[in-house]
């Protein structure tokens, strides 16, 4: 049989399949169906940092212009259309994905087991059955309601109880319902927060692998075996490469133009070919997107894609970074344009813009310097301050 030879995508067609699939090409518009919007992604990561807002709710601001907090909240509480759970980072997941996250539960029992580190943490597994006793009793409750003090020199000061917590809720037998309104978890009984068909749910290995890689390829539009598996950090990077050699006949090899000019190759599914003809150039806009957005987050496909070159900078000593603690990278249309050093200042009520760095060759005309000072303004009233000041 003749090989059929690699689908050939163009650094463009490239580029608009993927901001395509990582819904943005469109402008942020009202009315958007959040909870379709986080299925679309698969998953959006949490994060406690606010320098003007928590990385969750600025990942879902900058493809839905009419997004608040309060959504997110009941959607992963009060509707429970939502999980927490672990991908690459603590990540809030659609729900009917939970019992493929099965296998990570069963991997992470064996981990602990074979970890003395963790067996230091919980001193003894007594310390399991008193903590799971309390909160079936009590119902849902937070590290801090229970007594014992957290332990210098342990993982970042934890204590007995809440290292039990967190075994409890990564090995599956606890949930996080919600987070309350410091952003602190609140655990309960999984079989309270899970709904029961899913909770009964229990698909096999094959299964989930065989899901894991569909979906990936669905919310990427391409990828390599890697970053198959590095998309939802749930299955083996050997049960990728078995499960490429199960469906090679039924996946698209496609040679990727980077900016630089070469190729590289990577796996789609078929639907491939009308992605790239009917995928939409993005609009004539610019955002500034959070440094978690599921879009940067791999930073090496970022860069061989856009030719844009970022590092988030928060665990890099201040004398060592390059440009700041907490830079927004500047999405221009179908290109990333440059980075901006923000934060909001509550008591100017503004947003502080620190410095702009534009990439090399960018032509920052009239028009240009309109789209950055309504990037900026968007970002301003998202972190619900009035006006943006430069430094001078």
């Amino acid at each position: 049989m003749t090989k059929k030879p690699p689908l050939v995508l163009d650094n463009a067609a490239a580029r608009r399949i993927f901001l395509h699939a990582h819904a943005l090409s469109h402008a942020p518009a009202d009315g958007t169906d959040i909870l379709a919007l986080i299925r679309r992604l698969g998953f959006v990561q949490l994060d406690s940092i606010q320098t003007v807002a928590r990385a969750h709710h600025h990942i879902l601001h900058s493809r839905s212009s009419s997004y608040a907090a309060a959504d997110l909240a009941r959607l992963h509480g009060s509707d429970r259309a939502l999980f927490e759970h672990w991908t690459h980072d603590a990540s809030i997941i659609p729900i009917e994905h939970y019992p493929h996250w099965r296998i990570r539960f069963a991997r992470t029992r064996q981990r602990v087991r074979d970890n003395p580190v963790w067996a230091e943490r919980l001193g003894s597994r007594r310390i399991l059955k008193r903590v799971l006793d309390r909160i079936r009793e009590n119902g849902p409750l937070m590290a801090r309601d229970f007594e014992d003090p957290g332990t210098p020199g342990e993982m970042w000061g934890w204590s007995r109880s809440k290292s039990a917590l967190e075994y409890l809720w990564r090995t599956g037998v606890l949930a996080i319902p919600r987070r309350d309104s410091g952003f602190q978890k609140v655990y309960d009984l999984t079989e309270r927060s899970v709904p029961a068909d899913l909770l009964g749910a229990a698909p096999s290995k094959a299964e989930t692998v065989d899901w894991a890689c569909r979906a990936a390829l669905e919310r990427l539009g391409f990828a390599t075996p890697r970053e198959i598996t590095n998309f939802w950090a749930l299955i083996l990077f050997e049960d990728v490469e078995r499960w490429v050699e199960r469906n090679r006949r039924n996946l698209v090899t496609v040679s990727l133009e980077g900016t630089d000019g070469k190729h590289v190759s990577a796996l789609a599914l078929p639907e491939v070919e009308t992605w790239r003809d009917t995928a939409p150039s993005p609009p004539p806009i610019m955002r500034a997107l959070n440094p978690f957005d599921p879009a940067i987050r791999d930073r090496k496909r970022l860069k061989r894609l856009f030719g844009f070159d970022y590092t988030i900078e928060i665990f890099v000593p201040e004398v060592k970074r390059k440009f700041g603690y907490y830079v927004y990278p500047l999405l221009d249309g179908d290109r990333f344009v440059g980075r901006v050093d923000a934060k909001t200042d509550r008591a100017a009520d503004a947003l502080a813009v620190r410095r702009i760095w534009h990439e090399p060759g960018v032509r920052t005309d009239a028009a240009f310097k309109a789209r950055q000072a309504e990037a900026l303004r968007d970002l301003a009233r998202f972190g619900g301050t009035a006006k943006v000041v430069h430094a001078r």
